[in-house]
């Protein structure tokens, strides 16, 4: 009877210590927290406007490897003006026309520059014949033009135009006795003035610091315009530069989304 007792106790407690070890098993640990990763916030947009294309295909291959929305400035009537618009057009790139403009150092002019001597049809027939010669374009900026963007009776030969075709404008602003944006009110025109110039030095330290101006720019108004060229030095530190800029929640964006 003890020894039967005992047989008893012994498995009981046998018993007991598996009950508490599968029990112990089936406890589930505490999901460890998901780690916080807060928002994204919208620090403002930029727009980089590269002018000067058209030249030749030298540099195709670094601005291929930016992802982001750019605005590509071309030259009228140059050699690659519009295969180098088709190829930047088919990489989802926005295409406007960079129209030579009468500047107050005549040294160095386009052909075909619009000059304030022209009368209304001639300005009209040389931005129209600009415009056939480039695909794809949605906006319009000006090639150097100091003199003709300080003449109110020019810019508005341009601007009937441009109002006509349902283009908009960048004011590259060569000077600062611009009138482009009192005639631009009067048309009702889209435009817009450009915020920093990216590469009057062509040393890529001194493009890095100018971006950052653009970036300071805006956060502090909501967006920003820069113009650079089509140079590898630009090319290649934009590339670097912009993936960046958006962690930091700035959004780049085509100049027809800012324009207003």
């Amino acid at each position: 009877m003890k020894e039967k007792l005992r047989f008893l106790f012994t498995l009981g407690a046998f018993l007991f210590v598996i009950i508490v070890v599968l029990s112990l098993f089936s406890i589930k640990k505490p999901k460890k927290a998901a780690r916080y990763i807060p928002p994204k916030v919208f620090a403002g947009k930029i727009a980089i406007v590269l002018d000067d294309w058209g030249y030749s295909f030298n540099n195709m291959h670094i601005i291929e490897q930016i992802k982001s929305p750019l605005t590509i400035a071309v030259l009228p009537d140059l050699n690659y003006s519009r295969a180098i618009a088709e190829n930047l057009h088919r990489k989802g790139f926005e295409i406007i026309l960079h129209l030579p403009m009468e500047p107050k150092d005549k040294s160095a002019m386009e052909k075909n520059t619009i000059r304030i001597s022209m009368n209304e049809g001639q300005i009209a027939g040389i931005i129209d014949k600009d415009l056939s010669s480039i695909p794809h374009v949605k906006g319009v900026s000006n090639h150097t033009g100091s003199m003709a963007t300080s003449d109110t009776a020019t810019m508005e030969a341009v601007f009937r135009v441009l109002k006509k075709r349902k283009l908009y404008f960048l004011d590259s602003y060569v000077t600062a006795d611009s009138r482009c944006f009192k005639v631009a009110s009067k048309y009702g025109l889209r435009f817009s003035k450009r915020d920093v110039f990216l590469d009057n030095k062509n040393d890529p330290k001194y493009i890095k610091k100018q971006l950052y101006i653009l970036r300071d720019k805006a956060r502090l108004k909501g967006y920003a315009i820069g113009i650079g060229h089509d140079r590898r030095n630009t090319l290649e530190v934009l590339r670097d530069v912009i993936p960046e800029f958006e962690k930091e929640g700035y959004k780049f964006v085509f100049l027809s989304e800012i324009v207003q």
